[in-house]
């Protein structure tokens, strides 16, 4: 059996600021190579800090208690500052939320899509510009030297964050870290962008974590699904059986809120009281089993 790409297991992590509050309990989820995994949960539910325990990127707030995560059978949480430098933005990249603050607004978009070929790859200044023309061509950018000549202000939202999945694809990675790209764009932009990161994951065979709180986009680009609640793991599988065979409660529930474009007559119904009751139930059983074994 193929060792997968990233594992993440059992991770276990906690607020320094106000003595110890849980954030993570004991989350685990495995992406295949060339694997679009996503993960879902509410706000709240841990999905940025799972992501940023991966990047290596955890605030000096939150403490990891336990787990590991495992990046080629690398733990990220035990490398020093040079070994985790040398494996992002070669080997894992990331896709922000909100490209109006990811982009330099003082410098150009060739600046900011070519410094990271030069120093990741080695390629000359007019071997990276050439590549960044051709990356600006992949995700469907019309007059890509018009757009590597301006400024961040100067794109639509869109625009910008098509450059944001060209930097993210430049350095031909073996994962991605896609953090709720498309929360900030219209519905019709939405679907182009998701189009796009599905495109460029096949064409560069990458792996990919999909950070998203709507099931909707789940059902259009992941296959696979970690569905969070409070940090812990709620349901996971593929998405297949997730949105048509769902086990847990939760799931059901959150389906039966969710508008499904395959059923556009069907009523959304609120998530009952008792489904809630039901999940801190649970974490409230894994809190006691942590703080007797802590």
């Amino acid at each position: 059996m193929t060792a997968p790409l990233l594992s993440v297991e059992t991770l276990t992590a906690v607020s320094g600021r106000d003595g110890g509050r849980p954030i993570l309990r004991g989350a685990s989820l495995t992406v295949a190579r060339g694997e679009v995994h996503g993960l879902v949960g509410e706000s709240g539910a841990g999905k940025s800090t799972v992501a940023k325990a991966v990047l290596g990127m955890l605030p000096a707030t939150v403490r990891v208690a336990g787990g590991r995560v495992l990046f080629e059978g690398r733990d990220m949480l035990t490398l020093d500052r040079p070994a985790l430098r040398a494996i992002l933005g070669t080997d894992i990249s990331l896709i922000p939320q909100d490209p109006q603050t990811a982009l330099n607004p003082a410098r150009r978009i060739e600046a900011q899509l070519t410094d990271g070929l030069r120093l990741r790859r080695g390629l000359s200044a007019r071997a990276a510009r050439a590549r960044a023309l051709e990356l600006l061509d992949e995700v469907s950018i019309r007059d890509p030297a018009r757009v590597l000549a301006a400024y961040p202000h100067e794109l639509s939202g869109g625009m910008r964050q098509r450059v944001l999945i060209a930097a993210a694809f430049a350095i031909e990675p073996k994962l991605v870290i896609a953090d709720e790209p498309t929360t900030a764009l219209d519905v019709t932009v939405q679907k182009q962008i998701l189009r796009l990161i599905r495109g460029m994951q096949e064409r560069h065979g990458t792996g990919v974590v999909f950070v998203t709180h709507d099931l909707g986009v789940v059902a259009q680009i992941c296959d696979r699904v970690t569905l969070l609640y409070m940090g812990k793991v709620v349901e996971e599988g593929t998405t297949a059986d997730m949105l048509e065979r769902p086990r847990h409660a939760y799931t059901r529930a959150l389906l039966a809120a969710s508008p499904r474009y395959d059923r556009p007559d069907a009523g959304l119904q609120p998530v009952p009281a008792a489904v809630f009751d039901e999940l801190r139930r649970e974490i409230a059983v894994f809190d006691a089993r942590e703080a007797r074994h802590g």
